[in-house]
């Protein structure tokens, strides 16, 4: 990632780096797994990962869909599990992070958030909840005023992933925009996952960062 060191928690391993000067150390982790989580965090590996930085920058990336359709047709493990990924490992990881990064001068928190999170969608209830969970906790944290620490929620756009073939593989009695969301992949309306990842590095490493702790990458500047 453009020279910078990346510690990355994941299931299973991350996609080959483009960058080939980049250091990179891998973490098998379930962030479905709260407890693990946690005992992983107490320790003080990522203290001695940002350890003489100057910079230090946490990417919260992971998220599920969950359950699509009204509430009463959930799986209630469904639920539990997209809520563990999408809103209690975030906020785990960021104070975690936000304690051990303590010395660093500049400390940069992003959630990945969706335009979800600001506008209900019929047969979204879980993922539209957390992720504005996300954009009120980045707010709050704002509000908090913490020297040197910046944060931001931001949804990137629609992007071509793995998350947009589930959609489409909904039925649209759950997805009453189930049409919609086809056509988009039909019209080639969907942004690419690197043409994404390099305007989104270009505003977290930029100064404009953390300005606001809401945001819209199609609409960063």
């Amino acid at each position: 990632m453009r020279g910078i060191p990346v510690l990355g928690l994941s299931r299973g391993r991350m996609p080959p780096m483009p960058d080939a000067t980049a250091r990179l150390e891998e973490v098998a982790i379930d962030l479905s797994d709260t407890e693990s989580l946690r005992r992983w965090l107490v320790r003080d590996t990522l203290g001695e990962w940002v350890a003489g930085a100057d910079q230090a920058l946490l990417i919260n990336n992971a998220g599920l869909l969950g359950p699509v359709g009204a509430p009463a047709s959930h799986d209630l493990q469904i639920v539990t599990r997209t809520l563990a990924v999408n809103v209690v490992a975030p906020l785990l990881i960021a104070a975690a992070f936000a304690r051990a990064a303590a010395n660093v001068p500049d400390r940069r928190i992003v959630h990945l958030s969706s335009g979800a999170g600001r506008n209900a969608i019929a047969g979204w209830s879980v993922y539209c909840a957390s992720k504005a969970a996300l954009d009120h906790h980045a707010r709050t944290v704002a509000a908090d005023g913490v020297p040197g620490l910046r944060i931001c929620s931001l949804a990137p756009g629609v992007v071509d992933t793995g998350m947009q073939e589930e959609l489409r593989a909904c039925s649209s009695r759950d997805f009453p925009l189930h049409a919609q969301f086809v056509d988009m992949k039909r019209k080639g309306a969907l942004a690419t996952p690197q043409s994404t990842a390099n305007r989104f590095l270009d505003w977290l490493l930029g100064e404009r960062f953390g300005s606001e702790p809401v945001g819209d990458l199609r609409d960063a500047r």
